[in-house]
């Protein structure tokens, strides 16, 4: 990964929207400093190196053309922020979380890359820097909701470390490892990329249950820029989420990866959503330097209707300023040109970072902690909540309706009644005409029911399945199967005789027919 890469990627898969290619000096200002106050817990901190066995991160043959030697599944250094007893050891520096570049892939060969040693230059006014954690601390005895923290395009676990100590003092467990590609890295612009990520994430969740001190059953995912896609593609298909943070996620500027995806539906999401926006951009920017394939597609915030839904617009922060450790590096301030609205200065932007975090803590604790005042908070206009004037504008969106997914179904079946299945689904297709479930998983709905000994459920999913699929000939004689194991023989005969009337060389179904009728 080379640093004009990851700063390429700011621009490129990050969404930071540059004023020009002109070079400007430092900006003026302070250098960064967390201004938010941690909690009532100590931090500790873990380094895991562990491997995901699953996975083939590394080539059989190397760049040399020899066989690789080591461990060839993918490499994830994993970082565990969480609430410790206290201790009078040192804290962890800015410097202390620079030393981890070394082995972020090669555990056991330790090597800063000229990339990130260049990195880690820019940085040296910071280095020196205590920051909250301790390593190895000793873990507080309790059960502390998860939160796994997604980096930003090739970014390190610790971009956000500020944030992640913070949730850390505050009673959350938080995990996070490196933002790297399939098989490299470097990540890469794409759904393969993205994917790689998001079973990350995946993963770390796994890795958490294995934690004494997690509740597994309060789980959100936290991620800036690129992460902010990943979470979304990562919550799609993994359950266990219960909340999504985006720290100007990626998916506001990708909605074609979306799109393309195949599997991720924003309208179909129920959980909550805390989206973080960079300083206002116009629709002439966005067309201007977002376009191609991979924008084309719904804005994903404007489908997220079956969520909770909280925008924060940061009026005083540009993208980058969304990562502690970003604001922490000279040579962005050095060479990138300011990007701001009126006159906010990078001290505006330190603030702004503080009130980043302090929503941040307060949606987690609204939604995995159950806070009725910090739900309240989110409520509030930024004025009452004391973020000083012209800093963010806030909008509450709460979700409303259901989805129509087979997930609702289910639930709606459940809620009313099976007896009820056939008005459950007939409402849902008036919100969308072209519902329909796949005639396999109505399949494997009722044979769960049946196995289960519900029987009469059974025979109403398989009604409702030859309804859906009037000209299946199986589906008809399934539905006599069932039928025929409730006690429905004269249902259970007509059903056979419908199957046949489709499908007259159905032989099984003649058979049990035949069978039934002789009875």
């Amino acid at each position: 990964m080379r640093t004009k890469r990851v700063f390429a990627a700011v621009l490129v898969a990050g969404g930071f929207v540059l004023a020009g290619a002109q070079t400007k000096p430092a900006a003026e200002g302070p250098l960064f400093r967390f201004t938010e106050q941690p909690g009532k817990y100590a931090v500790g901190l873990k380094v895991v190196e562990q491997y995901d066995f699953s996975r083939t991160y590394r080539a059989k043959i190397d760049a040399e053309g020899k066989p690789t030697v080591g461990e060839r599944a993918r490499p994830l250094q994993t970082l565990v922020w969480y609430p410790a007893e206290t201790s009078g050891r040192k804290r962890m520096t800015v410097g202390d979380y620079a030393g981890l570049l070394a082995t972020e892939t090669s555990f056991d060969r330790p090597n800063i890359s000229p990339d990130w040693k260049q990195w880690t230059d820019a940085m040296k006014p910071s280095m020196g820097e205590s920051l909250w954690a301790v390593k190895d601390a000793k873990a507080l005895v309790g059960k502390f909701p998860l939160v796994i923290y997604a980096p930003s395009f090739s970014s390190m676990a610790w971009e956000n470390v500020d944030l992640c100590e913070y949730l850390a003092s505050h009673g959350y467990v938080v995990v996070a490892s490196p933002d790297m590609g399939a098989t490299a890295r470097g990540m890469t612009p794409d759904l393969t990329g993205i994917d790689a990520q998001a079973r990350d994430i995946s993963f770390l969740i796994g890795y958490a249950q294995t934690l004494l001190n997690t509740d597994m059953s309060e789980i959100a995912v936290a991620g800036f820029s690129w992460g902010g896609i990943s979470n979304l593609f990562a919550a799609a298909r993994d359950n266990r989420i219960d909340a999504l943070v985006a720290l100007d996620g990626s998916m506001r500027y990708y909605p074609g990866l979306v799109k393309n995806s195949g599997y991720v539906h924003p309208e179909e999401i129920t959980l909550p959503l805390l989206f973080f926006t960079q300083g206002a951009i116009s629709l002439e920017e966005q067309a201007k330097y977002f376009t191609g394939k991979d924008n084309d597609g719904p804005n994903v915030l404007n489908a997220w209707t079956h969520g909770d839904l909280i925008t924060v617009d940061d009026m005083a922060l540009v993208h980058v300023e969304h990562s502690s450790v970003y604001q922490r590096n000279e040579e962005i301030w050095k060479h990138y040109p300011e990007n701001r609205k009126g006159d906010y200065s990078r001290a505006d932007g330190i603030v702004g970072y503080g009130w980043v975090a302090k929503y941040t803590l307060t949606f987690l604790d609204a939604y995995l902690k159950h806070n009725a005042e910090a739900m309240a908070f989110l409520k509030k206009t930024p004025t009452e909540n004391g973020v000083p004037p012209h800093m963010m504008t806030v909008g509450f969106r709460a979700a409303k309706g259901t989805p129509v997914t087979f997930e609702a179904l289910r639930v709606g079946a459940g809620e009313k009644g099976f007896e009820h299945l056939a008005e459950v689904y007939a409402a849902m297709k008036k919100e969308k005409a072209d519902f329909k479930v796949e005639e396999s998983a109505m399949y494997d709905w009722a044979t769960e029911l049946q196995g289960d000994g519900h029987l009469g459920e059974a025979v109403e999913v398989l009604k409702l399945n030859t309804a859906m699929y009037l000209e299946s000939g199986n589906a008809y004689e399934t539905l006599g199967e069932a039928q025929e194991k409730a006690g429905q023989k004269v249902e259970a005969v007509a059903s056979y005789k419908k199957a046949l009337e489709k499908d007259p060389e159905n032989a099984d179904a003649k058979d049990k027919l035949k069978a039934l009728e002789a009875k």
